[in-house]
């Protein structure tokens, strides 16, 4: 069939497709196992089930079917399969026979893992530890609402502090009998995991089953709002006692993973504390003697997703590659201090994105692969070829009835001289005889990855299969092409970035195809906060503007948001004189008499990084000065939007204002 007789990429379509998510592999390395989590509009949630499929590949079957979302999949003696739902831990059969609720614990758990050796269970839950509310601190007056703070980090994310702190607990645990739990942080004001976004991968078990790591900012007010210097801790069952395993590893140390003998732990870690896109390296410890090596210290990029081989002889890792997400691997020497860069080698090599490693079997690794067509599958890599080969087709009969769009992969010259990746997305149906209007696409972050990503919003197939052309640069400040390219536009946010975004979008308007009289520029986050920078200083290039919980003012915001040392590292405290060029050249707010072009606003109501005051600003000024504009508020959302009919809208809402402006 050809592409033009094909369907079209929709809102609705897209948010048909199901969500497929890695569990594990079986322990005779026969089967994997997957989830499926497919979106209810007319619910507005989402439903997750468990598939298992042959790692040889063949036809899937169900393993669950009860209403909500397994979790937490764990491979059990007996040929058996246990994972948590809806609080609680449940046991079933291999083939999904016979789920049983195992435990019925008052208030649920959160994050559980069974010991190796199934004695104990771990979990996480939340504890009380801090007066917060008016009748916290006068019982007498039940019926107050007011909430009292004397320290910073009042509220994180998209959640007002309350006094709440979740906290790692264990208990004994015989076939479903939980005992008296422990709580392992008790009285600490601490969260593990971490906040907001932290998993089952903050708390593990050893392999003996003596002792639980468990990562955590251990700090709390101004200073944990200060600074991001995670460590890896280990609490010792035996005696009560915990031991930090990072002490003087003052960046980010987080993902914590055991070989499988249990002599070696590997963790992911950031040299710099303050600085959350810091070189992430790869750092393993002989429990033994103590001895840390920085095996990524010499290699020019930033790591993901570390685990040990099963063998133990080496280590497994995800890095972003020049605007793909590849396999990597490291081959440890005899003398593991000698390991260095040099045996480092990539893996997988394409136009995909390898998202997450679920399990190794002999020479084979499964994995989560995505691609700007396609939405996550699992896939198998030859870990000696490095062939990738796709396992399961969740999402083929839509992919099937539509039009791929075609990606270019565009080198750029910048303003100052370098390469700069771009990809171009094509409508499905592209004629380069015709002229198409074009988007500039700002990714956020800033020092996020524009990789072969599929988002369920800023979704380029979608985009491109309603007739535009995309640009997609990645331009500084993205990891993937070496760490001072990554860091270049901390403290420079409005300057060499904004550059890059116009190298891109007037090197590929020189293409006959492109209409550079109906050119847009969208983005969210720093990407909101470019669109916002670029209505003040485009020299009429772009027609229309989409920015979606953007940076308007950076001296309101900075006074606003909650993970200050974000704001500290990238920008700077706005009284002090020596960041005076950047409240002043950098800050969209300072350019608004330059504003003249149509835009739409997009603002989450419970945005706490971003506040709520940036787009009703933004759209103020626009309204004010006569501009065309319009707001989209949306009162229960924070930074992304998460609930399926708000999405919807918000995407029908995107391409009814490009049609109209565009």
């Amino acid at each position: 069939m050809a592409a033009s007789a094909q369907e079209k990429m929709t809102p609705e379509l897209l948010w048909q497709l199901g969500r497929v998510s890695g569990e594990t592999v079986t322990a005779d390395g026969k089967n994997v196992i997957y989830g499926v989590s497919q979106i209810n509009l007319a619910e507005n949630k989402g439903e997750k089930n468990l598939f298992s499929i042959p790692l040889t590949g063949g036809q899937p079957k169900q393993l669950t079917s009860s209403a909500g979302a397994e979790g937490d999949v764990a491979l059990l003696p007996g040929n058996k399969i246990g994972y948590s739902l809806k609080g609680q831990w449940w046991e079933m059969n291999a083939d999904g026979s016979n789920p049983v609720q195992k435990t019925n614990v008052d208030g649920g758990m959160q994050n559980i893992r069974i010991s190796p050796d199934g004695k104990h269970i771990l979990f996480s839950n939340e504890v009380k530890i801090k007066k917060v509310s008016g009748k916290d601190f006068f019982p007498d007056l039940p019926k107050s609402n007011v909430q009292i703070y004397d320290n910073l980090n009042y509220r994180h994310w998209d959640a007002w502090e309350d006094g709440n702190f979740s906290h790692v607990f264990y208990a004994t645990y015989e076939d479903g009998k939980v005992g008296t739990p422990v709580d392992i942080m008790a009285g600490e004001p601490h969260d593990c995991p971490q906040m907001p976004s932290g998993g089952p991968e903050d708390m593990i078990w050893s392999q003996d089953g003596k002792s639980i790591l468990y990562v955590c900012k251990k700090k709390f007010g101004k200073d944990y709002a200060l600074s991001t210097n995670t460590d890896v801790y280990e609490y010792n069952l035996d005696n009560g006692t915990t031991r930090n395993l990072t002490e003087g590893m003052m960046g980010y140390d987080v993902a914590p993973v055991l070989s499988n003998d249990g002599k070696y732990l590997l963790w992911l870690s950031m040299a710099h504390d303050g600085y959350e896109a810091d070189k992430n390296d790869v750092i393993i410890l002989n429990r033994a003697t103590g001895v840390k090596t920085n095996l990524t210290k010499g290699w020019d990029g930033t790591a993901s997703g570390a685990r040990f081989s099963n063998d133990g002889k080496k280590i497994y890792f995800l890095a972003v590659i020049k605007g793909t997400e590849q396999l990597l691997e490291i081959t440890l020497q005899k003398d593991i201090a000698q390991t260095n860069e040099k045996h480092i080698r990539q893996v997988t090599n394409g136009e995909f994105d390898i998202n997450d490693m679920i399990s190794q079997t002999g020479n084979t690794m499964v994995v989560t692969r995505t691609d700007m067509n396609h939405a996550a599958e699992v896939f198998t890599v030859d870990l000696v070829k490095g062939a990738v080969q796709p396992l399961t087709t969740v999402n083929k009969a839509t992919y099937d009835k539509i039009g791929m769009s075609k990606i270019e992969k565009r080198w750029v010259k910048t303003t100052d001289g370098k390469e700069m990746l771009t990809w171009v997305i094509f409508p499905p149906d592209f004629d380069p005889a015709k002229k198409y209007p074009t988007l500039l696409y700002c990714q956020g972050g800033p020092q996020s990855a524009l990789s072969q990503f599929y988002s369920f919003r800023w979704n380029f197939q979608l985009m491109a299969a309603q007739g535009y052309i995309v640009v997609a640069p990645n331009r500084r400040g993205m990891p993937g092409h070496g760490v001072e390219w990554n860091a270049a536009i901390s403290k420079d946010w409005g300057g060499q970035p904004i550059r890059d975004y116009l190298s891109a979008i007037d090197d590929v308007s020189k293409e006959s195809y492109v209409d550079k009289s109906r050119l847009g520029a969208v983005g969210a986050s720093y990407g909101g906060y470019s669109v916002y920078m670029l209505a003040g200083v485009h020299e009429n290039r772009f027609k229309t503007f989409i920015a979606h919980d953007g940076l308007f003012d950076i001296k309101s915001w900075y006074g606003t948001t909650e993970e200050l040392w974000f704001a500290n590292w990238d920008i700077g405290a706005y009284w002090d004189p020596a960041n005076a060029n950047t409240y002043k050249n950098f800050n969209p707010s300072e350019h608004a008499n330059k504003w003249h072009t149509p835009i739409m606003i997009i603002q989450g109501g419970i945005d706490f990084r971003v506040p709520i005051e940036q787009g009703l600003q933004a759209f103020q000024l626009a309204q004010l000065k006569g501009i065309k504009s319009k707001l989209l508020y949306f009162p229960e959302e924070n930074h992304w939007v998460l609930k399926p009919q708000n999405a919807i809208v918000w995407q029908r809402e995107f391409f009814n204002w490009l049609k109209e402006t565009l």
